[in-house]
């Protein structure tokens, strides 16, 4: 290379990194002085509230409702940038008349506590575990219904796993773990998680910046249009997940995702092994419509597998098709005893 060659080369990279630089400080600055962190942020459901305090997995957020007597039903939103409980809101609203009801945020989300910490799949076991005990301690230790969404759901299989004699029975909406890229034949009790990209992400001063500009109102309704698999998306989710992307230590858990420590290694093992009454819904449309490995238990005869016109949130889109489907799984079930620790 001749010395005029090395010398636009030199000014070239020079003013590559120049602009990588002034980009950098424009994002940190735009973060700090125009994004409100601190915004209000309601309860994501009516009825009760509180927080309770656990050894393993922090401060755990819980809503109920009791007005009605039966057998309790535990709901577990999903993973993603922003999610809450607000992301059951029709299912509790629609079964809190009818029985107990309990949502909960998973740590790292909604009220639960957000520090910064590694998130993976056991420490959302743990806190199912948590609101399991809790939630069979105010109902004479009956076993209870649990319902989980996508990500969750491999979460859920595991807790029912290690404790079935808490659940009578599983409900899994639009899971995760049925398709080619993240189903899981891996490890047991393993996470895909990578340590350097989580430590880039989420560190000062460019890891809450580049979470800022993650969940702006715009990129948000892009993901959950991908979600609904239309851009007819619930504007009240929307408007509650952003509110709840811009609480303090809002980017920990979800840089987490991001960097894969949130996704086990083996999904599809655990459905394999539930013995459990489980029903299980999802849509045809969106994103997430790859079930290719369903056919591994649709046939067995603890399992109930239904489809919906809709996309990964049906509960949203069609409330009455999704309750009814239910019901009749848990009409069907309701010869079975309840277990109730001896």
């Amino acid at each position: 290379m001749s010395s005029v060659s090395r010398h636009r080369a030199g000014r070239t990279a020079t003013a590559a990194a120049l602009t990588l630089v002034g980009s950098a400080a424009a994002l940190v600055g735009w973060s700090a002085l125009a994004v409100n962190r601190r915004m209000p942020l309601p309860p994501a459901l009516p009825g009760r509230h509180e927080r309770l305090r656990t050894r393993r997995a922090g401060a755990l957020s819980l809503y109920w409702s009791a007005e009605a007597e039966g057998v309790p039903l535990l709901l577990i939103h999903s993973i993603n940038a922003a999610a809450n409980a607000y992301e059951v809101r029709p299912l509790y609203l629609r079964y809190r008349g009818t029985r107990p009801v309990y949502a909960l945020d998973l740590p790292g989300f909604g009220f639960s506590e957000r520090s910064r910490r590694r998130y993976t799949p056991r420490l959302m076991v743990e806190a199912i575990h948590a609101a399991v005990d809790e939630i069979r301690s105010r109902h004479g230790g009956w076993a209870i219904d649990a319902l989980a969404l996508s990500l969750s759901c491999s979460f859920l299989a595991r807790a029912s796993l290690e404790r079935s004699d808490a659940y009578r029975s599983l409900a899994l909406i639009s899971p995760t773990g049925f398709d080619a890229r993240l189903s899981g034949d891996g490890p047991p009790d393993g996470h895909r998680g990578r340590d350097w990209l989580r430590r880039v992400l989420d560190r000062p001063p460019l890891g809450r910046p580049l979470f800022d500009a993650l969940v702006t109102r715009p990129s948000m309704r892009f993901f959950l249009a991908k979600t609904f698999g239309s851009s007819d998306i619930n504007e009240g989710l929307l408007a509650y997940d952003y509110a709840s992307a811009h609480q303090p230590g809002a980017e920990h858990a979800p840089f987490c995702f991001i960097a894969g420590h949130l996704f086990p290694t083996d999904a599809t093992r655990l459905y394999e092994r539930l013995r459990l009454p489980v029903w299980m819904v999802h849509g045809e449309r969106g994103d997430f419509v790859d079930y290719r490995l369903v056919p591994r238990v649709a046939d067995r005869p603890n399992w109930r597998v239904d489809t919906l016109p809709t996309g990964a949130f049906p509960h949203f889109e069609r409330p009455e098709a999704v309750a009814a489907g239910y019901d009749a799984f848990l009409a069907s079930i309701i010869r079975l005893p309840a277990a109730r620790p001896a």
